[in-house]
């Protein structure tokens, strides 16, 4: 089993989750998450890596749950809370989930398709049973699916045994030196390994504390900062658009401050532009950690912690992960400054994805990832050009990464988001083009036009913008660039 499990008896007395003003201790995880594991195993020695869905707000319930079902032998399915009713109908039958553990405050509950005819059991009615004997389980046991979040294609659930799992939370934590004494405030949705793995798991592995704070709201997340004694924050780039807002506006010396006293601050799952880095900084005095990662692999590269951290850079391989870029033809690139896609192997790698043979057939060459991801290696470090299926637009035969016009843009004093893709043109194969959502007034088509060909060769620079009042995204704020590319066309 997990040495995360293993190691919550050697901090038994230590606060491991404070939830809804309360206080747990990593005992009252370890003996609440036995009382659930007895109780699904019911007669059974072991649940044989049966599928259990979690659809349960970011609470105390959430983790004991977790850990119920791995201590099991079940495979969790987390579910998203702002998952549509179709959507969930996908994640069930695609997973073949029997059950579904969840609790009473979770309203969520209702979306759940009744065709399905799941069990449903809340947390709260799972009473204290004799603890039975726990199954032993070996690392090469499926213990999880994640669905990936279907920006540009459908979900696929992506399932990782205890020993990937294993792998994703130690390299973090010699990477990002987590120790006991840390402590993070949680505000992240728990159905994606950013929160689910960075933000909760690599903690509870070293003993430190979480605070679950429930959905993101800034004015909430900005009191608690100036209020407590976090050490580490992680986030998405829409967190921190929202932070440097309030920040440019607020005179609370209190919350810069509280920033300010971090140790460490991060950003992932989707590209943080480098001018958004600035401004933070500015802000705050503190230098943003980017790092890279996929539902596939957990994280894979990160910025230095005790180096440079590259605005616009994703920095070097994580302990025990391999990396390499090809070009088109599948030729390994072996010199700094040529654009590939980005291939990975190590222990953190995910086993196969749920019920697609040929997908993860293909997604695989040799042994290594074809992560779909394009980068380039520049003085040491990576730097992301974007998703190729979405990220890279192919006009009039050039590769254009979207995410140096999307920087660009932001530049510009009036411009609050922005977001680039590539619109399909019979001349020029796809054009640039870009929504805007405006700051304080708006902005003309030609202005933008204007400040873009100050930073950028003509052949980049958008032909179309349309300007909005906030762009389409899934829960972890990503930007769903597909249902962008629809507006345009």
């Amino acid at each position: 089993m997990l040495h995360l499990l293993k190691k919550a008896k050697t901090y038994a007395e230590r606060v491991a989750i404070q939830s809804d003003g309360k206080e747990f201790t990593y005992g009252y995880l370890n003996e609440r998450s036995d009382e659930i594991a007895s109780f699904l195993l019911g007669d059974e020695s072991d649940l044989n890596e049966e599928r259990i869905g979690l659809l349960v707000r970011p609470d105390i319930h959430y983790v004991v749950a977790l850990w119920g079902i791995w201590k099991s032998g079940g495979i969790a399915v987390p579910l998203s809370l702002s998952a549509k009713e179709s959507e969930l109908d996908h994640y069930i039958s695609d997973s073949n989930i029997t059950l579904i553990i969840s609790s009473n405050n979770c309203e969520e509950q209702k979306k759940i398709p009744q065709k399905n005819s799941i069990n449903i059991q809340n947390i709260e009615n799972i009473n204290a049973v004799e603890c039975m004997s726990l199954p032993t389980l070996g690392n090469d046991r499926k213990a999880m699916i994640i669905y990936t979040s279907g920006t540009t294609n459908k979900p696929k659930g992506v399932i990782t045994t205890h020993g990937n799992i294993e792998a994703q939370i130690t390299a973090l934590a010699e990477a990002w030196k987590w120790t006991k004494e840390d402590h993070i405030p949680l505000i992240l949705p728990l159905h994606h390994i950013h929160g689910i793995i960075n933000s909760l798991c690599c903690p509870l592995y070293v003993g430190a504390k979480v605070s679950m704070l429930g959905g993101f709201n800034v004015d909430k997340v900005c009191k608690e900062i100036s209020q407590s004694n976090y050490t580490v924050f992680t986030a998405v780039p829409t967190i921190y658009f929202s932070l440097i807002e309030k920040l440019e506006e607020t005179n609370n010396q209190e919350i810069f401050n509280g920033f300010k006293r971090l140790r460490l601050i991060m950003s992932g799952s989707a590209a943080l532009a480098p001018e958004i880095h600035k401004k933070w900084e500015k802000l705050t005095s503190q230098k943003i950690l980017e790092r890279y990662g996929m539902t596939e692999v957990g994280m894979a590269l990160s910025n230095k912690i005790d180096g440079e951290r590259r605005p616009g850079a994703v920095g070097e391989p994580l302990p025990n992960v391999e990396i390499k870029l090809e070009d088109e033809n599948g030729n390994e690139i072996m010199e700094e400054g040529e654009i590939g896609q980005i291939l990975l192997k190590g222990p953190q790698v995910f086993m196969e994805y749920q019920n697609l043979p040929k997908k993860t057939q293909a997604s695989f060459r040799d042994g290594w990832f074809l992560t779909g991801d394009i980068a380039v290696l520049e003085n040491g470090y990576y730097r992301l050009l974007g998703r190729d299926s979405i990220d890279i637009i192919k006009s009039g035969g050039y590769k254009i990464s979207a995410l140096e016009i999307e920087d660009v843009l932001l530049k510009h004093k009036n411009v609050k988001e922005c977001a680039v893709v590539g619109k399909d043109d019979n001349k020029w194969g796809e054009i640039v083009v870009a929504a805007i959502i405006p700051k304080n007034k708006t902005i003309s088509e030609e202005e933008l036009q204007n400040w873009c060909s100050k930073y950028l060769s003509d052949y980049k620079i958008p032909r179309i913008f349309k300007f909005l009042d906030g762009l389409p995204k899934n829960s972890m704020g990503k930007v769903t660039k597909k249902e962008l590319k629809n507006i345009f066309s």
